[in-house]
């Protein structure tokens, strides 16, 4: 199976959640017709809602090569943060349009993090979630390993995956987007930042702890691997970089950036991710070889007792 591991869907159950709300993050809808996300540490962002239909998202994944995709909810935006309810019932709503897509497309289950809850991992893997997804931040640091520790162990214990998305965490307060800074600027800043604070946290500290959990880091973790010479000249630990159960995927990168992270963690390591709507993905040369990659993570390892 040709697997993209990492795009996104605004349904219309998730963004009649969001326009109901009165604080940040919210949808507002004008009278021209835009459908307009507003978020904190973002520029607002308009969503064309037209190309957000399940056939039109299904057309556009089989011209893609791939005959499935697993959807997350884009974290950057701050749900998994907000107050417990707010979170959870945002999640229940974009899971809700995400599963109605047809069986061509999965869902990541995004965790509530405010106050971490490991039965809230058996609740949406029993919704027919594949796995469950965090902020990057929710990850960067041992403290704030330690606070979604019992979360990370119960994934592990059912033998789910765990995807890692560029995000904030709890307490993480993103700053006032400028209408002057260009739209590409967090991503290539504060999301690369986020990716590589979570896999030097993880790869660090984390996978003693956890050593049977399978996990994914988008966007080819800001390319933290590439850094592991600087991590060893500044002292860090020793990291072991063909660990065969952490993943990347591609989203946002070309062959170059690819080609190396191949190079330094392993090709059988790397997972195809496209990240649509919010890019057009670059062409690799390895697309068939990474969509096959990718259809590892819906197969599910075992459980433990």
């Amino acid at each position: 199976m040709l697997l993209d591991a990492h795009q996104h869907v605004w349904t219309e159950p998730l963004l009649d959640a969001l326009s109901s709300r009165r604080y940040l993050p919210f949808v507002r809808r004008t009278p021209e017709g835009l459908t307009v996300l507003h978020s904190a540490g973002e520029r607002p962002y308009v969503i064309d809602v037209d190309s957000e239909s399940g056939p039109e998202r299904t057309q556009l994944l089989l011209t893609d090569g791939a005959q499935r995709a697993v959807i997350a909810l884009s974290s950057p935006v701050g749900i998994e943060v907000l107050p417990q309810a707010e979170a959870r019932a945002i999640i229940s709503a974009h899971l809700d349009g995400v599963l109605a897509l047809g069986h061509r497309f999965d869902a990541w289950g995004p965790a509530a993090i405010e106050v971490p809850e490991p039965a809230e991992v058996d609740e949406l893997l029993a919704r027919g979630c594949v796995g469950i997804s965090l902020p990057a931040s929710a990850l960067a640091g041992p403290a704030a390993l330690d606070a979604v520790g019992l979360v990370l162990e119960r994934v592990q214990s059912r033998g789910a995956a765990l995807f890692v998305h560029p995000g904030p965490g709890v307490g993480h307060q993103a700053g006032e987007a400028s209408l002057t800074e260009p739209l590409w600027w967090r991503a290539l800043t504060d999301y690369v930042a986020q990716m590589q604070a979570a896999w030097l946290t993880f790869a660090g500290c984390g996978r003693r702890e956890l050593p049977r959990l399978r996990v994914l880091f988008a966007m080819l973790a800001g390319g933290a691997p590439l850094l592991n010479e600087r991590l060893v000249t500044r002292g860090g630990p020793v990291v072991d970089l063909h660990d065969p159960l952490t993943f990347y995927d591609t989203s946002s990168y070309g062959p170059r950036a690819v080609d190396a992270m191949a190079r330094c963690v392993g090709p059988e390591q790397l997972m195809y991710g496209s990240d649509r709507p919010v890019v057009e993905p670059l062409t690799t040369g390895r697309e068939v070889e990474l969509m096959n990659n990718a259809s590892r993570l819906l197969t599910p390892t075992e459980v433990l007792v």
